[in-house]
């Protein structure tokens, strides 16, 4: 059985999920442990179903950015393995570059939003590599290795049935659209179109979003995906092209985005579900960076070697 937890990010319900797997030998697993501000939120979810924290054996994220793996740390220090793209073996040992980079965008809000992330012992983490199985508690979870959003990303697959997507297959919350979450520093949309195809082609159906909760109807919900990938690029691409600083962007993005949601028929909750889970001006700053980097690669004598 699979439990969507909702961890009430910055006190807003349904922006930031984490998953517990109830497996047939009775042993847990959890999928992301959204960040550490939210430890408490996540102890009282688990709780709800039963269970305990100490009960968690076993931690699979799905990359190491803070809203998805900021309590790894935490469940590590009650025993846990935690199962992670080799690319995120090193920040989560020492997180303090990771840190610092977070703390440069978020300066003091820095506990408020994240809390703390120490350390976690080498023996604790398990590497996972693309197209690996772990076989745990009677069920097989499957890694596959999804850059685009970011380059150490990974969707676990359960079985065939269950597909936990992180945020390569976007953002969805309530009735509302699909949003592509676009934070720098590794934004890469031709990994990511490629992300998408591999997500199409694997048997599983049911995606789990960590921003927020199950879908259905996968070939649908990667269409409308794929399409607002090239929507929100193309729009900021072409504010670049005509000259437009970045805080005047992303003034434009917030409006243009509030529209998109309010057609869809988002009202005013729904709107700060979707600002909790993806801010549009992270977005901005993420798609500029791409779009700056890929006029780098063009330049005569560039190469990526």
């Amino acid at each position: 059985m699979i439990h969507t937890l909702d961890l009430g990010f910055i006190g807003i319900p349904g922006s930031v999920a984490a998953f517990l797997v109830e497996l047939p030998d009775g042993q847990l697993a959890l999928v992301e442990t959204g960040p550490h501000s939210t430890f408490e939120r996540l102890n009282t979810a688990v709780a709800a179903t039963g269970h305990a924290l100490t009960d968690i054996q076993h931690v699979l994220i799905t990359h190491i950015h803070l809203d998805h793996a900021g309590a790894a740390w935490a469940l590590a220090q009650h025993g846990a393995k935690i199962y992670v793209h080799p690319a995120g073996l090193k920040h989560l040992t020492s997180p303090e570059r990771l840190m610092a980079s977070a703390q440069r965008i978020y300066g003091n809000d820095m506990d408020r939003l994240w809390g703390q992330m120490h350390p976690i012992a080498e023996g604790q983490l398990v590497p996972a590599l693309h197209e690996q199985i772990f076989r745990i508690g009677g069920r097989a979870f499957a890694a596959f290795h999804t850059p685009g959003h970011a380059s150490h990303h990974v969707a676990w697959m359960l079985g065939e049935d269950a597909l936990f997507t992180g945020d390569v297959a976007g953002v969805r919350i309530g009735s509302g659209p699909v949003q592509p979450p676009c934070p720098p520093p590794d934004i890469d949309l031709r990994e990511w179109r490629r992300s998408i195809k591999l997500l199409r082609k694997l048997p599983a159906e049911r995606l789990f979003l960590t921003h927020f909760g199950e879908v259905a109807d996968k070939g649908k919900h990667l269409d409308e995906l794929a399409a607002m990938l090239i929507d929100w690029s193309e729009w900021v691409a072409l504010e670049m092209r005509d000259g437009q600083i970045i805080e005047d962007m992303v003034i434009g993005f917030q409006r243009y985005v509030e529209a998109q949601l309010r057609a869809a028929g988002a009202g005013t909750a729904l709107l700060a579900q979707y600002d909790a889970a993806n801010p549009a001006y992270m977005n901005v700053t993420g798609l500029v960076r791409y779009w700056n980097k890929e006029q780098e690669r063009q330049m005569p004598g560039h190469s990526d070697v």
